[in-house]
């Protein structure tokens, strides 16, 4: 339980942040593109594709700050 919290304050720390941000905007853009690339052109997007589509970013981020935690020592946290 102390590894989750301290991942879910990670998801606020300023310096993983922004290197999350950057990942996410990057890598998210390109799933984007590949999952909803052909619905834009088309003007098909509909509510649940444009939820989709921020998901499609909000994955990266978590993906990268939880490379950075674990990278910091965060699984030592449950270790006793």
């Amino acid at each position: 339980m102390q590894a989750i919290k301290g991942y879910l304050k990670a998801l606020v720390t300023p310096q993983m942040a922004k290197r999350a941000v950057r990942v996410a905007l990057l890598i998210g853009t390109l799933l984007f593109v590949i999952n909803h690339g052909a619905a834009v052109r088309s003007g098909t997007m509909t509510q649940a594709r444009w939820i989709s589509a921020g998901l499609t970013y909000l994955v990266p981020y978590g993906v990268s700050v939880h490379g950075q935690f674990m990278g910091r020592g965060g699984s030592r946290s449950t270790e006793k």
